[in-house]
């Protein structure tokens, strides 16, 4: 009886971590699709739904610029970076943390 009792309490932690793992990748999805949005749109598209960047960065040999925006939800740090050519076009973007 023990036995069958601790195959089922395993399946069931099994079971959730799954749930977890999906959830996540469901939120990772939603994260990317919403950022694809802004591929060639302009940098002041850009600014008119995220506003002004925390931080601007420039790569060594090469004219983009790299828009980052900072938040935190729950304690955990999330953070976009947004990719725009000398066109003021965005090429493309990153995301770290966020859902």
């Amino acid at each position: 009886m023990k036995k069958n009792t601790l195959i089922f309490c395993f399946l069931v932690l099994l079971s959730a971590c799954q749930t977890v793992s999906d959830k996540i990748n469901e939120n990772i999805n939603n994260e990317e699709q919403n950022m694809s949005k802004y591929l060639n749109k302009t940098e002041e598209d850009l600014k008119i739904v995220f506003g002004k960047p925390d931080e601007i960065s420039f790569k060594k040999n090469s004219s983009n610029r790299f828009y980052i925006y900072k938040s935190e939800k729950l304690k955990i740090k999330c953070q976009r970076t947004f990719e725009i050519n000398k066109n003021d076009k965005i090429v493309g973007f990153s995301s770290k943390n966020c859902f």
